[in-house]
Order: C-alpha cells, then structure tokens, then sequence
C-alpha cells in the first residue's frame, strides 16, 4: 500500500441529518450516474448550442503514472462534490482527487497486490468510486482490481482505520459461496463503481468467463450490501437461489448447486425514499451454451428489486429466459417518475443490448406497458434447453436491430448486396432470440445475431431527463455476433459445448459485455472448425466493409409517458474506411455514424452530449474524435469539439464558480488514458450561474 497526499483547503459539508440521505447540488455530480436514480442528468445551460463548439480545454489529468504500464481502456467517470473531482485513474486502479478548476492533483490512493492483483478478471482503472458523507465525515470507497473494498478519508486519501482491518474489506471473504475463490487466484472482481444509499454500500461480482468458460461450474456472482461506517455485511442476495429460495425451481436437475456468474457486473440504481435497490444481472455460466443448466435459469439475465436495508428481494421480472445470447442486463437501470395516460407512475426503465427498453412500476414491478410472452424457435444443438416462449415489450418499440434479416445487410451497391448475400448463406439468420447453432464445415458455421454480446445499449446505460420525461440511449446498431457451438474437449472444459465460430477467429472476451476489441484467442488447444482462412472460411466484411448497412450507431430519444420513439440520429462521423472506399467514389452516403459499444451520453438542460468512438480525419490538418452535443429537443447536431482520442468513459459536468465544465475520459488505439476537462472561454461565460 502506498499513499501520497498533497495539501488543499476543502470546502464544508452543510450539515445532514444522520441517517437522512446526504442533499447534494445540481450543479455536482456526487455519484457515478449523476443520482441513484442513473440518470446522467444535470440542469446544467451556460455550456449550450450556441458555445458548445468554442470550447476550450480547462485542465487534463495524464494517467500514465498511476500504475506500472499506460492505460489504453480507461472507462471512468468522476464525481464532483464540493470543488473536489474523485476518479479512478491508471493500470492498478488508483483513486485520485484533483481540485475541479484547475486539475491539480491533490491526493492519490493506490494498492499494490502483487500476483493477486495479476490473477484479477477485473482489471485496469474500473469506471469510478463512490462518496459519501454525514455532514460531518467524508468518506470515498472503492473496489480494487483484486476484488477489496477500500474506504478514504475524501479529505486526505488515508484509510479508514475503523472501516473492516485497516481501511479494507475482503470481498472475497464472507460471500456464502459454495467453494470460496483462492484468495491470490480466484476469478471474481468488480470494475464498476461502488453504490452507496444511506449507510449502505452496495457491491456486486463480475467474472473472467465470456465465450468459453473453463467449467461449467464457477463462483456466484452475489450482491451484498456493507455498512459504510465499519464494514460489516449487512446483507446478501443470492442471484442463483440456495435450496428454498425463491427460483430454485427454475434449475432443473440441481444445476443451482453448480452453475456460477449470474452476477451484477454493472451499475446498480436505488430508490432511497422507497427504500428498494435494482439490481440489472447478467447471464449465468456460460454465456451460448446452457444444457447444463436445463431450465429458465432465475435470476440470470433479470431485473430484480430488494429492500436496500434486508437484501430481500421485492419483485423480480426475467428479461430472457434460459439464457443463450449474453444478453446481460449490461446497465443501470433507470428511475423515472412518469405519465401515462393520466396516472402517475413511479417506473423503472431498462435499456438493453437487445434494443428493448423495458418498462416497469418500480414498487409493483408490473409492466407499465404489456410485455407479451411468444413463441420462439427451438435449437437443435444436443443437450441444450430451450425456453418455449420470450418476453417481448409492446411499447416502446425496439431502438437498435436485435436480429439479422437480408434487409440489415450492406446496399451502398448492388453488387457489394450480392457478395453480402453469398456470405450469410453460411450462417443461419433471423429475428432476436434465434438459437445458436452447432457450427458444421458444410454450414451453417454459425447464427449470425445482433442485439445481443456488443449490441444495443452496453455498460455505459442510458440517461434521462426527469422534466421532460425522456431516456435517451446510444446503442451500437451493427455489431455483428456470430455464435457457433463446437464440440467442447474434456481437457477445455467439462461443458458439452463451447462457443466457437467458424468464419472467424473463435474469441473469449475478457468478461461480460466487453467489447469484442478486447478479446483474446482461445487457446490453442480448442478445435476451431475453418479458422484463419481455411476451407470453409467466410469473411464477415464486404471489400473491407461492415456486412451490415448503416446506421452503425444511433442515438434514440425516448418519450416514457407515450413509449414512443420522438427522435432517433446517427452518432459519429462517417469512418475514413468508407469515404475514402475507390468502390463508393461518386455515391452520396449518409452519416453513417460509427460502431461502438461503449458510449455514454450526458443530458444537460438544452444538449445530449457524447462523444465519437473512433478516430476520423476531421480536417486535411488534423485526426482525432469529436464530443459532440444534439438539439436535447430534435436530435439535431449542434456544435463539436475536437479530442485527441475516442471518448472511452461516459461524461459528466458540473458548475463550480461561475463556470461549467464537462469532463470526459479519453483513450483507445495508441493513447492511454487521459482525463479532459472542457469549458468556455472567460468571455464566453454566462454571468449567471445556474
């Protein structure tokens, strides 16, 4: 353990009573998603359309040092709480404070956990921390990369003495597990930011399986709730139930004893004055393959809501039915006090990487709108289970593609329409909640999907705007999955299957909902029918073109009072692979907007702002990524600004004397990380602050 701390004056806490929760201002951002309600809201206007593309750089934070090699994934978002900016920061997970004007850093806290922290599924800076404060004490916690929760002085970045041993608790201890993780080597982690409601600290689990697990056995991913002040558990849910629970039922053949993940990898929203926490779960072990875990297979891939002080669960509602599809419910869910029809209703809407937003009563957990149980198709892969039947939402309608039909597929030409249509006539295709399929040299070699690993809407979730009434949510709209199950050898793994496509590399992402950028081969050892160009190889791109049609990527306003979509834009610039394309010379193209997993949008009173996820040539002079704001009203761009690298973390913004700023964490491709914090030039300031 190291600690640096340099000196600053901090502004007080106004006084809060115990227990209350703590009253912060608009113009801060106390907690990862803006509120506990997610957000990603602030009624914030000195920075609108009319300035939006004048501004300038404030202050930017290099985060090089902070660890022992360069970060190129840093997906941070910081709080602000009285003039003081805490984030994450670097390759072993620092926290950090900087002062929110000029970016000085003010302390750093960082762990070394030698080979425990080389053996984390969850690595590299995470997307944040947490604050919290009685009025009278400050608190920021953590999670390190080795899965240990660490409470700091916000003032100083020591440790809290009385808070577990010495400032830290042990996340891998007291998890009710049936196999407890090796302390040095076990494969359970968390990169999201700690949740914190009251006096509760609320954690969940993430995992290193994705594709291809090594069992079909694994640690369970359940969620407990800490006390702030000592770091006693206070409470746990079991996101696959013991024996008597509630859903044991759903796993046939004893397979809860068994399977594992079906974690909360992701943020975590919670209703403070109703007392409920929402809880978004991912799938259980593993993420294509199931016959081991025959059944619906409750919580995996479910909405569920507990009590924020016992951890017992209220209502649960599953999103996909035994899941097949790593469809991980990826983000937080969203708490929006809306209007239908005359009735208020206190909802939950959940965005999803199947392009469903899904909407609920958040005390009832009734669907707010009919969501209608349909047959679906039934796979033919031995040993699999399938669900008869999938929940589809009548309203809204769906915001991003979550199947692949011969309309989805690359028309910028007729004959680029042809060779697109001679490649899928390799896979199998349809609507979402097509099965996998078993992948054979003669085909299909896999069933192409969308919607589904990197689809829709991913970790960085959607926000909203409570006077309004509308979510607004990026999704990848052409991320293109091919799942392809191949016989699994016992000296891989003890499952049936294994998820490995032929027609490309087979891949094991580095855990749930990551980007296919990230992924790693599988190893050597496992079969990989027609891989790397041999026969039955079939390129998924059309002369080095998506295979799917634009828009890559949009960006949807959503209206909760009607479940209507009002506005939906491509977001991002045309990449340079298709405008400087010798076959589309002459064509007139559309925006496109530009494939990417993991963007997060940030409302303000006027603008929707977010930035692009490659880099483009912006001028003959320069390359680099735009943040870029919409018309909050009609989805029309309204001004950009230039960065040195893709937006990589969601932003956030804040106004501290006078002034607004935004600020964004950037890397990707050759550089590493860097936080930049955005604000208009003196003479553009409004005089007001609002």
């Amino acid at each position: 353990m190291h600690h640096l701390k340099t000196g600053a004056l901090f502004a007080l806490l106004a006084i809060a009573c115990f227990g209350q929760p703590q009253r912060f201002k608009d113009s801060e951002w106390p907690t990862y998603g803006a509120d506990l309600a997610s957000t990603r809201y602030r009624p914030l206007d000195q920075i609108n359309a009319s300035n939006f593309s004048k501004l300038e750089i404030a202050w930017r934070f290099k985060t090089d040092s902070l660890g022992n090699r360069p970060e190129y994934k840093l997906e941070g978002t910081p709080l602000m709480v009285n003039g003081v900016v805490y984030t994450t920061a670097g390759s072993r997970r620092a926290a950090i404070a900087l002062d929110a004007a000029t970016g000085e850093l003010l302390w750093v806290h960082g762990e070394h956990e030698g080979e425990r922290g080389a053996a984390a599924p969850r690595q590299l800076s995470g997307r944040g921390l947490a604050y919290w404060s009685d009025g009278k004490e400050e608190r920021i916690l953590y999670t390190t990369p080795g899965f240990r929760l660490i409470a700091l002085d916000a003032k100083t970045g020591a440790p809290i003495p009385s808070f577990g041993k010495g400032g830290v608790v042990d996340l891998k201890l007291d998890d009710d597990q049936t196999i407890a993780p090796d302390l040095t080597t076990g494969e359970i982690g968390i990169q999201s930011a700690p949740v914190i409601a009251k006096d509760t600290v609320i954690i969940g689990a993430a995992f290193r399986e994705g594709m291809t697990p090594k069992s079909m056995r694994n640690n369970k991913g359940y969620v407990r709730g800490f006390d702030v002040r000592t770091g006693k558990r206070l409470w746990i849910f079991h996101t696959i139930p013991m024996k008597g629970e509630t859903g044991y039922n759903t796993w046939l053949d004893g397979s809860a004893e068994y399977t594992g993940n079906t974690g909360v990898w992701t943020q975590i929203s919670v209703d403070e004055q109703l007392g409920l926490v929402y809880l978004p779960v991912e799938s259980p072990t593993g993420d294509y393959y199931g016959g081991h875990r025959p059944g619906a297979n409750l919580f995996g891939e479910s909405l569920v809501c507990v009590d924020l002080k016992t951890g017992q669960r209220k209502w649960h509602y599953q999103l996909v039915h035994h899941p097949l599809w790593d469809m991980d419910i990826s983000s937080a869910p969203i708490l929006a006090d809306i209007n239908v029809n005359g009735r208020a209703i206190k909802a939950v809407a959940q965005p999803t990487k199947q392009g469903f937003l899904y909407v609920f009563d958040r005390v009832t957990g009734l669907p707010v709108w009919p969501i209608e149980e349909r047959p679906v198709e039934k796979g033919n892969v031995p040993g699999e289970w399938y669900s008869p039947t999938q929940p589809f939402p009548l309203k809204p309608p769906s915001y991003a593609r979550n199947g692949v039909a011969e309309d989805d597929l690359i028309n910028f030409t007729p004959a680029m329409r042809d060779q697109a249509l001679t490649i899928i006539s390799k896979y199998k295709i349809g609507p979402v909640f097509t099965p996998p399929v078993e992948s054979k040299l003669d085909g299909p070699l896999a069933t192409l999907t969308l919607g589904t690993a990197s689809g829709g809407t991913n970790w960085p979730g959607g926000s909203y705007d409570p006077e309004t009434h509308i979510v607004y949510a990026f999704a990848c709209n052409a991320c293109l999955t091919p799942i392809g199950l191949v016989k699994s050898p016992k000296d891989v793994s003890d499952m049936n299957y294994i998820a490995g496509t032929a027609g490309q590399e087979p891949r094991m992402r580095t855990g749930p909902g990551e980007n296919a950028g990230a992924d790693s081969p599988l190893p050597s050892r496992a079969p990989a029918p027609a891989r790397g160009g041999g026969s039955g190889y079939v390129p998924l791109t059309v002369q080095g073109l998506p295979l799917i049609k634009p828009p890559y990527a949009t960006i949807s306003a959503i209206n909760l009072d009607k479940g209507e979509i009002i506005w939906q834009v491509a977001h991002g610039e045309t990449p340079d692979s298709i405008r400087n394309h010798s076959g589309l010379k002459g064509l007139d193209i559309p925006r496109t907007g530009q494939a990417g997993y993991s963007i997060g949008t940030l409302i303000t009173k006027t603008l929707v702002i977010a930035g692009d996820s490659q880099v483009t040539t912006t001028n003959e002079h320069s390359r680099g990524a735009m943040l870029r704001a919409y018309d909050k009203a009609t989805g029309k761009e309204v001004g950009t600004v230039l960065m040195p690298a893709p937006q990589s973390g969601s932003p956030m913004t804040y106004m501290l004397n006078g002034k607004q700023y935004i600020v964004v964490a950037v890397s990707g491709g050759p550089y590493s990380g860097e936080y930049i914090a955005f604000t208009l030039p003196s003479t553009d300031e409004h005089a007001e602050t609002r």
